[in-house]
């Protein structure tokens, strides 16, 4: 009888784990994914810090090994992590994540020159980064809609605002 290893990948489950919605899954699944490149269902450190920064975490050296020693699994001097283990911290840190702190990055994006305002300009350059053909009376009536102070711009507390109704 022939010998079959059981080094195979992982197999990746599409149902979403507690505490995660859908989108979360899938965001953590395709991080993953493009970055396992030999499709072994593993990462190196390298791999593992860009893959984290895409999901929005931006850790040091130091926090990204500590994650794969932790990682159910891990082989001493071996830095890298399976899906699994990536898949279970990044649960943990998606469930984690303070909402207020995630509407104050995002309002950050679309506050490019750092006024602590999203101007029509700002709103404009976002619309045409994401391939968006608004007219700039669409814009301005965005701004209008969401203008609680009447400045003509988008406050960080009027975006947190906007985006916590949405919820």
């Amino acid at each position: 009888m022939a010998y079959v290893s059981s080094k195979k990948a992982p197999r990746r489950s599409t149902a979403p784990a507690p505490g995660l919605t859908p989108d979360q899954e899938a965001e953590i699944h395709e991080a993953f994914e493009l970055f396992d490149m030999d499709k072994d269902g593993r990462i190196d450190y390298h791999e593992l810090k860009v893959a984290m920064r895409a999901l929005g975490f931006d850790l040091k050296k130091a926090e990204v090994l500590k994650i794969i020693r932790e990682a159910p699994g891990a082989q001493p001097g071996e830095n890298v992590i399976d899906f699994q283990g990536f898949h279970n911290q990044m649960q943990r840190m998606i469930i984690d994540r303070d909402p207020q702190d995630e509407l104050r990055r995002a309002f950050r994006l679309f506050d490019e020159d750092n006024t602590g305002r999203i101007s029509l300009k700002n709103l404009k350059k976002v619309a045409r980064d994401l391939g968006e053909t608004l007219g700039e009376d669409e814009l301005q009536a965005m701004i209008e809609e969401f203008d609680l102070d009447g400045d003509n711009e988008i406050s960080e507390q009027e975006f947190i605002s906007i985006m916590a109704d949405d919820a």
